[in-house]
């Protein structure tokens, strides 16, 4: 693969037509990309394998979803195994459908096939609409709709962009039972790389926090010199260190750019007062 094809690759969480290959292809959209490549990945590990290693200029990855919080897989590889920076964030609208095979009927369903979360969050409708139907776990919804157009007594649970590309129909749209249900896609790329295209609304930034040891009021003191500065947090969590039980770090995202003096300020603040700070990056949200 040459650096030209390299530069127009993006790499997500496969198969075809996952959420994350939507995102994914947005990104490309917003990116000015000609003729974009994409390399399907088993795990969000892989993606940013893909990244660090030169495979793909770019990568995909969940980072937060409405209803079942951040994705803790991406945060990890954020803290523990990757040097990749945030370059853009995409927010998804999460609209599950009922995927059938082409010439099935509801009638013909003895099985509801989708990622656990599918199933999960179309409960409502499962229980209304196809009582008594046995469910299985597939390794993501796109599979489920790939199961769905190949056995008409399969019905899957995923997006229109899964039944198109696996040659099912949707028998039902908007299925699921939260209708605010949203996923925060990250681009992430190599430090140094940039996505000089992209422009957004606003600013993000994100960084991760880690202590210098577990002592009373750590928490309390990196709140404080946010708020000292003006700096309008939208997201903390934390994360085990994976060093030893009761060890944490700190992921935090607030809104603006890192670069006002405010914000360097706190930094540097913070950084005399914890082992590391690290800036995952200051991002457009499209």
């Amino acid at each position: 693969m040459t650096s030209e094809d390299i530069n127009r690759t993006l790499a997500y969480l496969g198969p075809l037509g996952t959420y994350t290959h939507e995102a994914a292809r947005a990104f490309a959209e917003e990116l000015g990309l000609q003729d974009p490549l994409y390399v399907e990945c088993a795990s969000f590990d892989e993606v940013f394998d893909c990244v660090d290693r030169g495979r793909a200029a770019y990568g995909v990855v969940a980072k937060e979803n409405a209803l079942e919080g951040p994705v803790t897989a991406t945060l990890d590889n954020f803290a523990f195994r990757s040097n990749a920076v945030i370059l853009a964030e995409h927010v998804v609208d999460i609209h599950h459908c009922l995927v059938l095979h082409p010439e099935a009927t509801l009638d013909q369903v003895a099985c509801v096939a989708s990622h656990g979360q599918g199933i999960a969050q179309c409960r409502r409708f499962l229980n209304e609409r196809l009582p008594g139907r046995a469910t299985m776990v597939t390794s993501s919804t796109a599979e489920s709709a790939r199961m769905a157009a190949a056995d008409p007594t399969v019905a899957g649970i995923a997006n229109a962009l899964a039944a198109e590309v696996h040659g099912g129909v949707v028998a039902e749209a908007d299925i699921e039972d939260h209708l605010g249900n949203q996923t925060a896609f990250a681009l992430v790329g190599r430090p140094g790389s940039s996505a000089p295209q992209l422009s957004g609304l606003r600013t993000k930034t994100s960084l991760a926090l880690f202590m210098q040891e577990d002592r009373a009021g750590t928490l309390n003191m990196i709140l404080s010199e946010l708020a000292y500065a003006g700096i309008n947090m939208t997201m903390i969590q934390s994360r085990p260190t994976k060093q030893q039980l009761g060890d944490y770090m700190f992921f935090i995202e607030f809104e603006g750019p890192s670069t006002t003096l405010e914000v360097q300020a706190a930094l540097n603040c913070l950084r005399m007062k914890l082992r590391e700070v690290k800036v995952l990056g200051s991002y457009p949200v499209l």
